[in-house]
């Protein structure tokens, strides 16, 4: 049995640069913040935010900005990794906290690793789920993303435009969310050698074209669903999508950084059927120097992207394990 949302869960907003921040929050203890990436919401953290209170821990899963009950700001410059790491930091002190530990799944694990780099005096620690840490550098990201995929256009090229993508999702934002759930979930994406459903036709694709129809992935019932689809359907996309809009600022703004390690302790852990881990594998390889306080890495056999949701109960052992040992 899966640890499920209970009683106990706080909800609160507190002010930061973002406006407004909604977060969620269970037990008391060290403080560990736990950040989502693309599309979820506090909500990916369920399994995680019981089991971490009853290890001793203040848990708190929060809404990225643009998402869920957080603020939207207009700007599509206003989702720079900058604004975000500040918006962890601002989330810290309004809790009247002086540090964390902070835990990242997906975009949430870069926004994780970049909060530990820039704040050290904030953030003593990081776990980074499905997403290797990238020290700052290299080309600019656009320009790789473009060279990706031959006839095909790579995702995150196709997110660049205000509204194109918008366009696809929203119309029935409650399917799109399955297909793309299912599309990175180990037991319901694609067979080797169907259409990778990371990748559009370049002329008129869309990413939906390439989802698996059918039955929703083991860890996804309908209800959970239910909770997703409602907060898109309330907010619309394009706060979510602005994170890949900011890709090359990002790239300007951390710049003075280049080629940095994150010297904290460290943990990270991929799904073996993951894209987002087995692309960046020399990432993982080079860890040794990038990441001189890695406690351990885990690749999950069997696992897809959502890891946490997907494999709560080998990722809440390996978290609480970790955590424990920066305890001593």
């Amino acid at each position: 049995m899966h640890p499920e949302p209970s009683a106990d869960l706080r909800h609160r907003t507190i002010e930061a640069p973002a406006g407004r921040l909604h977060l969620v929050e269970q037990g008391t203890g060290p403080l560990v913040l736990l950040v989502h990436g693309f599309p979820e919401s506090w909500y990916s953290w369920r399994h995680q935010l019981p089991v971490l209170a009853a290890a001793g821990y203040r848990a708190v899963a929060l809404d990225v900005r643009g998402y869920g009950r957080s603020s939207k700001p207009a700007d599509t410059d206003a989702y720079r990794m900058l604004d975000l790491v500040e918006d962890n930091v601002a989330l810290v002190r309004a809790l009247g906290e002086e540090n964390a530990v902070v835990v990242g799944h997906d975009w949430g694990s870069n926004i994780a690793a970049a909060s530990a780099l820039l704040h050290p005096e904030v953030f003593r620690a990081v776990g980074l789920l499905s997403v290797p840490y990238a020290p700052p550098g290299g080309p600019r990201p656009t320009d790789i993303f473009a060279q990706m995929g031959g006839d095909q256009e790579f995702y995150v090229s196709y997110f660049q435009e205000p509204g194109r993508a918008e366009a696809e999702m929203e119309p029935d934002l409650r399917g799109w969310l399955a297909g793309f759930y299912a599309a990175l979930s180990a037991d319901t994406m694609p067979a080797h050698g169907e259409p990778d459903p990371h990748f559009v036709a370049r002329a008129g694709g869309r990413l939906r074209d390439r989802f698996p129809g059918g039955k929703l992935p083991a860890w996804l019932t309908e209800d959970d669903l239910d909770v997703y689809a409602g907060e898109f359907e309330r907010t619309g996309m394009t706060g979510a999508l602005n994170r890949y809009r900011n890709m090359d600022r990002d790239w300007e703004d951390l710049a003075p950084h280049r080629g940095a390690p994150i010297k904290q302790p460290s943990l990270f852990i991929g799904g073996a059927l993951d894209a987002s881990t087995t692309w960046m594998s020399d990432a993982i390889d080079a860890y040794p120097a990038t990441l001189p306080g890695l406690a351990s890495t885990h690749i999950l056999d069997g696992c897809g992207h959502w890891i946490q949701q997907e494999r709560p109960e080998e990722v809440n052992r390996l978290l609480t394990a970790w955590l424990a040992s920066l305890q001593g």
